[in-house]
């Protein structure tokens, strides 16, 4: 007869749970995994497959009761871990959503939003391309694997259990959300540019014949030249996302690696 003590059961118990709390918070906030129409039930079904497979790998578990303040630590400790990759990735998307909103402001669509359900707010129609276009070309980059990867290397990095941040990296995590303004507007330039000269041709155009109705002539011309111009991004978009994502996941890496408290 196979008999199961206490210590044995709490010892599976927490050889699951601590590592489930970090890829659940992880999967939450990532902006693939984390997507409203992802069920909840595949996002922890998900969550509860890589546990049972990171499981067997990792280091020694600090020696701690499960229902206890010290596990509660553990677990907040586990879910800043896991957010922290999620709101990495989420800044990477949020570029191109930014630059979207550059573009589709200049070319007057401005009023072409509709409700997304994953962000609760409504959202420009380009804006909402761009972020499909650059979640599809994540995929086939195979960067859900790679992102997979790293949060599985976390767990030696940042071991369970390691009580304490490097508060610096917090730091570098809020500096890197600038990266949504300074790479969106990179990719928004050009047609920003081209459609601002337009939009000013235009005026000068009013001022010096004001029969002219600049809003019958301008709505027309901005929009087919900014749809002309997004074909011409279109055929140059992947190199820019594949750079994008490569500084993203190098970002994630030395992250990670500043987390770990500073050694004396």
């Amino acid at each position: 007869m196979i008999e199961v003590t206490f210590d044995q059961l709490q010892g599976w118990l927490m050889l699951f749970f601590w590592p489930f709390v970090r890829i659940t918070a992880f999967m939450m906030a990532a902006p693939l995994m984390g997507h409203s129409s992802v069920p909840r039930q595949a996002k922890l079904g998900l969550a509860a497959l890589l546990t049972v497979v990171i499981g067997p790998s990792l280091p020694p578990l600090p020696e701690a009761p499960l229902i206890s303040w010290a596990s509660l630590g553990i677990m907040i400790e586990q879910m800043l871990i896991g957010i922290a990759i999620g709101l990495t990735m989420q800044v990477t998307f949020a570029v191109v959503q930014a630059a979207g909103e550059f573009i589709g402001l200049q070319m007057g669509l401005a009023f072409a939003t509709f409700f997304s359900p994953d962000t609760g707010a409504n959202t420009m129609i380009l804006s909402r391309l761009f972020y499909m276009i650059s979640l599809l070309m994540f995929l086939a980059f195979n960067g859900h694997l790679i992102v997979i990867e790293i949060l599985a290397s976390t767990f030696l990095t940042l071991p369970i259990g390691i009580g304490t941040f490097n508060a610096g990296a917090f730091e570098l995590l809020a500096r890197f959300g600038g990266t949504i303004f300074v790479s969106g507007m990179l990719l928004a330039l050009p047609l920003v540019g081209a459609l601002l000269i337009i939009n000013l041709s235009l005026g000068i155009l009013n001022r010096s014949a004001p029969q002219l109705t600049v809003f019958n002539i301008g709505f027309p011309m901005s929009l087919t030249t900014g749809l002309f111009l997004l074909m011409v991004l279109m055929t140059d978009i992947g190199r820019f996302l594949q750079g994008l994502f490569s500084d993203s996941l190098i970002f994630l890496r030395q992250l990670l690696e500043a987390m770990a408290p500073l050694t004396t």
